[in-house]
């Protein structure tokens, strides 16, 4: 059967092969990672495209409309218009503007959020690099976002800009602590911070963890939600209070800078999700007799989050800032405590002291 692992194996004995007759056959191990990265771009480039169709269709069912239908078959290529569109719009830029810091953000926001995507397994060896720290690695690159979106508030000379950063400051860094604390059951049971090493843990284990640990997949759900920016936690570009948030003076590219980052946040979150959880690249148990590539049923895991999602946009109206502030600090972060104390006496009663 055909396995993401069989086909990297086949990609890099070809590459071995141009290699060695371009006699630079020791620089493969420069290029191999430069051209994973590329490979990737263009995946998440793709797939982010057809998510934004995805949640107009999604959006448009949930309230009894049509949604895209006019360009292309089912309304398909609507998104090549509109990347079109931004990517010859104007480029307006405030006069007084910190010039600097004001070019740099969008560029952080799309970067810090797609490295995210390197370690995530979608196959058994069909990762672009399979860190044994995946899941720090992830949390402290995904981090930067928050800077990003800070200084694209401070640099663009508006104070509706501003507010939206500091709004963003606040809440990421509020929801990244159960964000954390949800995926620490996990380690604790696994023993390990390799991505690809919890899934081979629930393979061994005959379970995914979502059965013995669906409150960390809610509270993860919802603070990866949160971090993202989406509705119902979308405060910093709150357009009724705000205009627009931190990214109210950006137009163009660097808007689409923007945009895409946020996607890619939630492709990244829902990516660690299924792997933590819903047990990667495993098959569902009563639909193996399909026999799917392992790749295959992660993407189907993957777009049945990323569903999941938008669904809780188009569903919950949004929080006010209290309010959101409130749920994160008095509902998730004791609730996630509770769940690590928890965890740690049934494994404890289970197993015994330092049982794997």
């Amino acid at each position: 059967m055909l396995t993401g692992e069989n086909i990297v194996q086949s990609v890099a004995g070809l590459l071995n092969w141009v290699y060695s007759q371009l006699g630079i056959s020791a620089l493969a191990g420069f290029i191999n990672p430069i051209i994973s990265s590329v490979v990737m771009f263009g995946f998440i480039s793709v797939f982010v495209m057809f998510l934004v169709w995805m949640e107009r269709k999604v959006s448009a069912h949930m309230q009894s409309r049509i949604g895209p239908n006019r360009v292309g078959p089912f309304g398909l290529l609507q998104t090549v218009a509109d990347a079109i569109k931004l990517t010859t719009k104007e480029d307006v830029k405030p006069v007084n503007r910190d010039k600097i810091p004001y070019y740099i953000a969008p560029i952080i926001a799309f970067v810090a959020t797609f490295m995210g995507m390197v370690v995530i397994p979608f196959d058994k060896g069909m990762v672009v690099q399979d860190l044994n720290v995946g899941i720090l690695y992830i949390i402290a690159i995904t981090g930067f976002t928050v800077i990003a979106i800070l200084t694209a508030g401070w640099s663009s000379n508006n104070k509706f800009a501003l507010l939206g950063g500091f709004r963003s400051a606040a809440q990421i860094i509020s929801y990244e602590v159960p964000l954390v604390l949800s995926v620490v059951p996990i380690i604790m049971i696994t023993g390990t911070l390799s991505l690809t090493g919890i899934v081979e843990y629930q393979e061994k284990a005959g379970y995914w963890f979502i059965f013995p640990q669906i409150v960390a997949f809610l509270i993860f759900i919802t603070s990866a939600t949160a971090e993202a920016n989406r509705a119902p936690f979308d405060i910093p570009e709150a357009e009724s209070e705000l205009i627009g948030g931190f990214h109210t003076e950006y137009s163009g590219v660097k808007f689409a800078m923007f945009f895409l980052g946020e996607y890619i946040a939630v492709v990244v979150s829902s990516a660690v999700a299924v792997t933590l959880f819903l047990g990667g690249w495993l098959p569902v148990a009563f639909l193996g007799f399909l026999h799917l590539p392992g790749f295959i049923w992660f993407m189907i895991k993957l777009v049945s989050v990323i569903y999941v999602v938008m669904a809780f946009r188009w569903t919950f109206p949004r929080l006010r800032v209290d309010q959101l502030m409130d749920f994160g600090w008095k509902v998730l972060i004791p609730f996630s405590i509770l769940n690590i104390l928890v965890t740690a006496a049934v494994w404890l009663f289970l197993y015994g002291k330092g049982a794997q």
